[in-house]
């Protein structure tokens, strides 16, 4: 991304409804880890996040934390610039493919339905135009949650996408 001259241009919609998509994929990562109202970082020392890093629920916990700020930014009258969207979009992508993947194994006991499962998360399965938000094809009614955090997840990289569209993949700052 290169800075802009321009300054200001308006959040772009998708970016806007965020608002709700953010709240209920913390929902859902509150439920399926057990996360706690609090948690607390341990900084002793450099290598103590080891421990934490390998605890579900805490990576969890920080995946929390960055849709907080996603849906922080997303707020109308809130300044933020592009580069901050993306950045925490980013942050998240990771994340949010593994929560899916790891609640999907912890609740299919056939490892068939989880390697189909693993191709429908590489998106094998989903229409090629993510901002029509469609489900995934071959998710059964059981997978109801997955099926709706997975759509979430492409809601959040449509908003992503919209963000650089609308400022021609420059540095611009959103209002």
């Amino acid at each position: 991304m290169t800075v802009s001259q321009e300054t200001e241009i308006p959040k772009p919609d998708e970016l806007l409804a965020i608002h709700s998509v953010a709240e209920r994929l913390f929902v859902l990562l509150k439920k399926w880890f057990g996360v706690p109202d609090s948690v607390v970082l341990d900084l002793v020392d450099i290598d103590c996040v080891t421990r934490e890093m390998s605890d579900p629920a805490m990576i969890a916990a920080l995946t929390m934390r960055k849709l907080q700020a996603l849906r922080l930014v997303a707020r109308p009258g809130i300044r933020t610039t592009t580069d901050v969207v993306v950045s925490i979009v980013q942050d998240l992508e990771r994340a949010l493919f593994e929560a899916s993947k790891n609640r999907i194994v912890a609740t299919s006991a056939s490892p068939n339905r989880i390697e189909e499962a693993m191709r429908i998360l590489d998106g094998d399965s989903f229409v090629d135009d993510a901002r029509q938000h469609s489900m995934p094809v071959h998710l059964t009614a059981d997978d109801g949650e997955i099926a709706e955090f997975i759509l979430l997840h492409r809601r959040i990289q449509s908003a992503a996408r919209s963000v650089l569209d609308v400022s021609d993949n420059q540095i611009r700052i959103l209002v």
